[in-house]
């Protein structure tokens, strides 16, 4: 009795989500520690703006190509299994980056964090849509995703407070963010459980044999799972441009301090939180997800060219705060309600990992391609006029989505 009343007041799912919150927290402050010493890191190693691209693009380049593998091993192996060491990892590179003597052993030891937080996505949001009940799943994922909001702003934060305010060196703050990055693998090796409830005989029959039938290519047969991937890319694209690019953006073209400029990056991941939470919402409540998406891409069209377009400090942060409500961030967790209803069962790591790795995919061009377009055309806004292109295919994409009102839709319980 003791354990069922203990189970009513702290429901399951509500700690997965509240765990896998501080996961996705601890993976983007691990990130953006970087992006506002960028300045300091071009002037000590002596890069171009597009050698400076190349950073982040390599670090997506590993994290992109472990996105399948950990899928698969998660689905084969145990989901937990693939997602605590690899945070372990993360936690122990983040520290030996912070070591680095020559820009060599840094990038070795950055392209390894993206290699370590590859481990995380499809185990964890296969974890996380087995856990939540299926009227929740989109908000569940929204809150989860909020996580990356309170990541990017404490890593622009703590990166630029210790280099500007304490004087410390730009790589002191990735050995600072590694700290709460092993406390959060900690918390998953002892409070997350592989299944939310045991299969018993005929239960992991089935499972074995779903397992057995399923192939890797039959994901490519299903339209809203293709529709899915190729719209997540396009919205990445430019989520990752913004992230990586706004705050050097704001310092070398408008003149800003290091700390004005992560205050006003931050308005993104902050606002974020807001339209997460209202667009899964609506999301559910419709149980549509394709009517919610062709409002929020049209906007986040708008509010990427506005970004260069803006003429003043107030129109900046009002497009600022538009692409918040409903860019990438509040987008993912719509997107991923859509993989679980598309997806099998047996499979969700992998479909998970796909779409993970089809959406990083254009992290790996965005920074690289921005800094070369920068270097090409004497001036960043190029960059910010492709990405926003780049979104009008996402649009196109999902208008060949095809769903009804979700009833029985192939969702985890």
């Amino acid at each position: 009795m003791e354990t069922k009343s203990k189970k009513e007041f702290i429901p399951y799912w509500w700690r997965v989500v509240a765990i896998f919150f501080l996961g996705w927290a601890a993976m983007y402050a691990g990130r953006t520690v970087l992006n506002p010493v960028m300045p300091h890191i071009q002037k000590e190693f002596g890069l171009s703006q597009g050698a400076l691209g190349v950073i982040s693009s390599m670090f997506f380049l590993a994290y992109t190509l472990l996105q399948v593998p950990s899928g698969v091993l998660g689905d084969k192996i145990g989901r937990k299994r693939i997602m605590v060491p690899g945070f372990l990892l993360f936690a122990l590179f983040m520290a030996l980056a912070s070591g680095s003597s020559t820009f060599f052993i840094f990038m070795v030891f950055w392209v390894l964090v993206g290699a370590a937080q590859g481990s995380y996505y499809g185990p964890q949001f296969a974890l996380s849509s087995e856990a939540i009940p299926k009227q929740w799943i989109t908000v569940g994922s929204a809150i989860i995703n909020c996580g990356m909001s309170f990541g990017i702003s404490f890593g622009y934060f703590l990166s630029s407070y210790m280099v500007q305010e304490m004087g410390t060196s730009w790589k002191a703050p990735f050995f600072a963010v590694a700290i709460p990055i092993a406390v959060v693998a900690l918390l998953m090796a002892f409070f997350v459980r592989e299944r939310v409830k045991p299969l018993d005989a005929a239960a992991q029959a089935a499972n074995a044999a779903a397992k057995q039938d399923f192939k890797f290519f039959d994901l490519f047969k299903n339209r809203n799972l293709v529709m899915a991937y190729i719209t997540i890319f396009c919205s990445i694209y430019g989520f990752f441009v913004i992230i990586t690019w706004l705050p050097y953006y704001l310092q070398k073209e408008r003149g800003m301090s290091v700390l004005e400029s992560a205050g006003l990056a931050s308005i993104v991941p902050w606002i974020a939180i807001i339209g997460c939470l209202i667009c899964s919402y609506a999301s559910d409540k419709l149980g549509r997800r394709k009517p919610v998406v062709l409002c929020m891409m049209p906007l986040s069209l708008i509010a990427i060219w506005g970004i260069v377009a803006s003429s003043s400090t107030v129109v900046l942060m009002a497009v600022l705060v538009l692409y918040g409500l409903i860019g990438k961030i509040a987008l993912n967790p719509v997107l991923v309600a859509l993989v679980a209803d598309n997806a099998p069962k047996a499979s969700l790591s992998t479909a998970f990992s796909l779409y993970n790795f089809f959406g990083m995919a254009s992290s790996i061009f965005a920074p690289m391609a921005t800094g070369y377009l920068a270097d090409a055309t004497g001036s960043l806004n190029s960059g910010f006029y492709f990405a926003a292109a780049v979104t009008i295919v996402g649009i196109i994409a999902m208008l060949f989505v095809k769903e009804g009102k979700q009833e029985t839709a192939a969702q985890p319980a």
